[in-house]
C-alpha cells in the first residue's frame, strides 16, 4: 500500500463510525436508508412531470 491510502484509512474509518452513530441503531439505519430511498422517488417522479 502507498503512503496516501495508508494514511486515508482513519480517515475513512471515522467518517464511516460516526455515519452509523447518527443511525444510533439497526432499525434507525434501515429508516434512513427508506427514507433516502422515497426522497429518490420523488425526484424521479418530478422530474417525469
Amino acid at each position: 500500500m502507498t503512503l496516501k491510502r495508508i494514511s486515508l484509512l482513519p480517515v475513512i474509518a471515522l467518517t464511516m463510525i460516526g455515519a452509523l452513530a447518527a443511525c444510533e441503531t439497526v432499525q434507525g439505519a434501515g429508516q434512513d436508508i427508506e427514507s433516502a430511498g422515497r426522497a429518490v422517488e420523488d425526484a424521479a417522479e418530478d422530474a417525469e412531470d
